[in-house]
């Protein structure tokens, strides 16, 4: 079983540091939801993870499968099993979707080992059908005049045609109506499975509703603070965050 590991991870932009001690194990199989308020390091956490040149690991780890994916190029970590969903997902004017995810799952592939056409296309209508997307999907451009929902969804089916060892979805549920939270959590559903971990990032516990996770913790001044079951979520959304600021204040 792989997974996922982040060890004592410190963050910074530019100068100020952001993630100040970040410790996760994440299993394959687990579906990990990280709360907590605007400004804590949250999203930070995600993007760095990714690779993204804005973001600077300072110090610590961030393993899969025992390799530290640090020194690796973007494509070479989406390699490695990592898939990040953006909270706002980039238009691709011209781009087709159909072509995007065959440039996305080739690019994947050892190099000289070209992608069956048949193949990837029955591997395709099979994955739209599980997330109930219909197929004239594929021939809009990538994201070009999505509602929010689309956008979401389009994500979702990318997820499912990488099939990556970890997802890190970044506030997923931002800027959807309930409708569309529905349908993509569906999505998201119909994926869960022995094969794939899950690191949800949210501000709401209406997205964990849906996408129940095995494990919440609640992220605060750049660290986890707090970890528990579904039932944690409740209690924030309840009382919001400031308890467990006091908390921290007596310890």
């Amino acid at each position: 079983m792989s997974q996922l590991e982040i060890k004592d991870l410190h963050i910074s932009i530019g100068e100020k540091p952001i993630v100040k001690g970040m410790n996760l194990t994440i299993k394959q199989g687990e579906v990990h939801a990280i709360m907590g308020p605007n400004g804590t390091g949250k999203s930070t956490l995600a993007k760095a993870i990714a690779g993204h040149p804005d973001y600077t690991i300072t110090s610590g780890d961030v393993l899969v499968d025992g390799q530290s994916i640090l020194s690796m190029e973007v494509d070479e970590r989406a390699r490695a099993g990592l898939f990040l969903a953006f909270q706002y997902p980039s238009e691709v004017p011209g781009v087709s979707i159909a072509n995007f995810l065959r440039a996305a799952v080739q690019a994947r592939m050892a190099e000289g080992e070209e992608l069956d056409a048949t193949g990837y296309y029955k591997k395709l209508y099979a994955k739209m059908d599980l997330l109930k997307i219909d197929r004239k999907f594929t021939s809009r451009s990538v994201n070009e005049g999505f509602s929010g929902g689309e956008k979401k969804r389009c994500e979702i089916l990318q997820m499912a045609m990488l099939e990556p060892k970890f997802s890190i979805m970044d506030e997923t549920d931002s800027g959807l109506d309930i409708d569309a939270l529905r349908i993509v959590s569906e999505g998201v559903n119909a994926l869960r499975g022995a094969t794939l971990g899950v690191l949800l990032i949210t501000h709401y516990q209406r997205l964990l509703n849906y996408i129940v996770p095995d494990y919440v913790h609640v992220m605060y001044d750049g660290r986890i603070v707090k970890s528990g079951d579904k039932s944690l979520a409740l209690e924030l959304e309840e009382k919001g965050y400031d308890w467990v600021k006091k908390e921290l204040a007596k310890a």
